[in-house]
């Protein structure tokens, strides 16, 4: 299982112990929200928080843009050091247009669906993008209870990718601890992005093992 906690859950007025702790991890990837308090009603961070990060986290940084008009922002992202850049299927009008532009710039193409959106509205985009991201929380804030719809999800999402052919590995997003972690990964996910557990725990590095050993 690949693990991407989410910053989200870290200290803000002193982020450098977190990250150097994540930099010692067995974590994959650090998980970057970038909110605008238009498409969620809150405000995270932006560019040049995470220029910063980027100079500090020796591990990849999987950017999820919870924000209207994405497509405007790649140039901006690429330049942060994104290696994955996570866009919503709701706030993109031309979705494959901004998948390619991604691509173009170098970056792994994520789509992430809101809870009430649909495993479907993928079909035409699945063989296209490296990663889908399903919210089993509504977006915007951390530390809410896990939606056990995305069990289902997960495997519908599952069943789609192996009857295509896609090559997208499926994250989730929202109320992951050992129990839904568990659960999640016999229903088909890859990466499991956790915040207020990994960053809450009294071992993080230890928490991050566990996760990181679910199959």
């Amino acid at each position: 299982m690949k693990v991407s906690p989410s910053l989200l859950s870290a200290n803000f007025a002193d982020m450098r112990p977190d990250l150097e702790m994540i930099n010692a991890s067995e974590s994959d990837y650090l998980h970057m929200d970038i909110m605008d308090g238009v498409f969620v009603p809150n405000i995270s961070f932006g560019f040049p928080v995470m220029k910063s990060v980027s100079k500090i986290c020796t591990k990849p940084l999987d950017v999820h843009l919870m924000i209207v008009e994405p497509q405007k922002w790649i140039s901006q992202v690429r330049d942060c050091g994104a290696e994955i850049m996570n866009v919503h299927q709701e706030a993109c009008l031309h979705l494959h247009s901004c998948v390619q532009q991604i691509h173009a710039a170098g970056m792994k193409a994520g789509v992430t669906l809101c809870p009430a959106t649909p495993v479907s509205t993928l079909v035409d985009i699945i063989e296209d993008v490296d990663l889908v991201l399903l919210m089993s929380v509504n977006p915007g804030f951390g530390g809410q209870p896990f939606i056990r719809h995305t069990l289902e999800k997960t495997r519908e999402l599952r069943a789609l990718i192996e009857k295509t052919g896609s090559k997208a590995e499926i994250e989730i997003d929202g109320g992951v601890n050992l129990q839904t972690g568990a659960e999640l990964t016999a229903a088909g996910a890859d990466i499991l992005v956790a915040g207020s557990f990994v960053f809450g725990a009294l071992d993080p590095l230890d928490t991050i093992r566990q996760l990181k050993q679910l199959s």
